[in-house]
This record gives C-alpha cells, structure tokens and sequence, in this order.
C-alpha cells in the first residue's frame, strides 16, 4: 500500500484556515454548504493546518482526512449517551488543569488549544480559541500537587495539544518536573508532527528533554495518507533525538475501520519508528456518532489483524469507560475455559485444546 498521501490539486492553503468563509475561498466546502458549517464553527471549534487542508479532496464526501477536519452538520445530531465529559475528566480533577485518574501517573491539560480540531473530539466542549488557558498560578499549583503526591511517576503532558506551546514554555515545564524526584517520565500526547510539522524544528525536539527525566512521545494519526513526507520528517527528528515514539489512533467509521486501511496505518507507524500502542474506541462526545463504529467492529478488526500482521503493528484496542473508571482492553478474546481445559484460537480461527500444567 501506497502510504505517501498525494496533495490534491485546488487553491493551496497558506495558513491555519480556522473560519468557514476561508474553508470556502480554498475549495474545501461548496458555497451551498457554508452556512450549515457556520452554525456548526459557532459551537465547535475550527481549525485545518495548510498541511492537511492540502491532502483534502472536497470532491469526495467520504475523503479520510477531510471526514476529520471539515465541519459536518451531523455534529448536531446527539444521542442520550453522549456526555460532555465522556470519559470523566472533571470527576478526576485534582487541581485546574491537572487529572489525577490513576495511581501512579497524572494528566497535564497543559494548554487548551490544538494545531488542528478532530470533528470526533472527545474534550470538543472544553478546548478551542475560546478556552482559557492556564495561568502561571494554575501551573504551580499543579507541580506544588505533584510534589506532593510521591506516587505520580509520570505526568502525561495532553491538552488540548501541548506541542503548540512555544519551546520556551515546553522546556520550562520539563526542567520543572524534572526536579521533582519521584517523577521519572513525562509523556506528551501529540498530533502536531502530523499535522503541522514545521513545528518540529531543532529547538523544540531539545526542549522535550531534560536530565534525570526520561521523555516519551504518543503520536496522534488516523490514516496512513497523514504520512506526508514532511511528517516523516519530523518523526525522525524526534527520533533520531532518542525520544521514544508510540501511537495512538481512534477507530473511526468509514476512516479507518477496515483490515488494509489500518493495516496500513500501523506499519506506516512502525516505518517510522513509532511503535502502535492504543487503539481508542471512539468515545461518546456529543455529536460524534456518525464517527462510532460498535466494539463488535472493533474486535473483529483487531482479530483480523492477529498473525497476518507483524506482532510490532499490533495495538492495543482500549475503551475509556465512560464516567471516568478508566481505559481497559476490549479487544477479541482467544482464551476459553471449560472443565478446567482451555480452549485456544488460533489466528487462523483453529481451536486447539490447552491443558495447564
């Protein structure tokens, strides 16, 4: 498979187009769809970095990567399930701007803007240009709570998208938690060397570390077309800094829910030194439907990628229960028991009898 997306040819972006009027003069919506995507970019924000807006085929409504980034009027349609808060962030918030969930990591919201707005967001209602940022008092006092909570061994460093942050800010904050014993590791969760990697220059892959802090970074695609030479570029910066690369992916309907589209999508990863680590299921964020695929699908996806794809391409599929009680594994199960014999699948679908010693 082809991973190298191909730009498509219409009026090339030069910036962030960030409102619907600049989607339209650059050929990514028709003028009979403006105002339905008006309405849309009045309540959730709008932003498609030149990089993406490029790759985008507006003649195509089922385009992977347009599908990600163009407002849809579906946005509006809800379901009761749907939360603002789908996966209990506000339950867990020990400190403005810090999420203490787990035991031995914590959650940074370090800023509360991203260099591109996913349509299947899961904090859609609480990031965007309108979204206040942390103040440098909100910021100590989350590092005074980390201090304080031996147990933290590692932040992850999440937003809205920290790498917008300017490498001045970026290595201020490492070099703050790295005086800090007990933290070991910091992670950044990232779409930028995706979607915007000029970013990804000489100073900010320096300001990602710091000594006594080991730091890793989980980059965010969806699509092996996101693999733009410019991206793999910047993916080998980071790594070629010996900054540890793994991925997360959303499993989206129509984008990627298919055995050679993520196929694709987790050996372009592997290509590029980033090991595939999470498979989100999508989660229930308002208006986000129409992007859901059901954990059926998923698993069915996953056990097609058992034994016909290299063991390095396989992530983790995981759902974060909604209310806030954590992600946990929900990918097929090989393993039944039965008179205290197991019965093992293989990934050709052979069952095959298993006697513990």
């Amino acid at each position: 498979m082809n991973t190298i997306a191909k730009p498509v040819a219409r009026p090339v972006a030069e910036k962030t187009l960030r409102h619907p009027a600049e989607l339209l003069e650059s050929g990514l919506i028709p003028p009979d769809r403006l105002a339905a995507v008006e309405a849309v970019a009045a309540r959730y924000a709008v932003a498609i970095t030149a990089e993406m807006a490029e790759l985008i085929d507006p003649a195509d409504p089922a385009d992977p990567i347009g599908r990600q980034f163009v407002p849809d009027p579906a946005e509006f349609e809800t379901t009761p399930d749907e939360t603002d808060d789908p996966i209990g962030d506000e339950i867990h918030q020990v400190t403005e701007g810090l999420i203490h969930r787990y035991p031995d990591r914590a959650l940074l919201k370090f800023v509360h803007a991203c260099a591109v707005y996913c349509r299947f967001c899961f904090r859609r209602e609480t990031v965007g240009p309108q979204a206040s940022h942390l103040s440098p008092k909100a910021l100590e006092n989350v590092l005074a709570y980390i201090r304080n909570q031996p147990e933290i061994w590692e932040v992850i460093v999440s937003g809205g998208d920290p790498l917008i942050a300017s490498p001045r800010r970026i290595r201020t904050l490492v070099h703050d938690l790295a005086q800090i014993d007990h933290v070991r590791i910091v992670r950044f969760h990232t779409r930028v060397p995706m979607v915007a990697p000029d970013r990804v220059t000489d100073g900010l892959v320096d300001a990602l570390t710091a000594p006594g802090l080991t730091t890793w970074l989980a980059v965010h695609a969806n699509h092996p077309g996101e693999f733009t030479p410019a991206a793999r570029a910047a993916l080998a910066r980071l790594a070629d800094a010996g900054i540890p690369l793994v991925s997360q992916t959303v499993l989206l309907a129509g984008i990627n829910d298919d055995p050679e589209t993520i196929t694709g999508l987790m050996r372009a990863f592997v290509e590029n030194r980033v090991k595939p680590y999470y498979l989100h299921h999508g989660d229930l964020a308002p208006g986000t439907g129409h992007f859901r695929t059901t954990i059926a699908e998923g698993q069915a996806l996953m056990r097609a990628l058992r034994g016909r794809v290299s063991g390095l391409c396989q992530p983790t599929y995981v759902l974060d229960i909604p209310g806030g009680y954590g992600k946990v594994p929900v990918g097929p199960d090989h393993v039944s028991e039965s008179n205290g014999c197991l019965t093992i699948e293989d990934y050709c679908g052979g069952r095959h009898t298993y006697r513990p010693g």
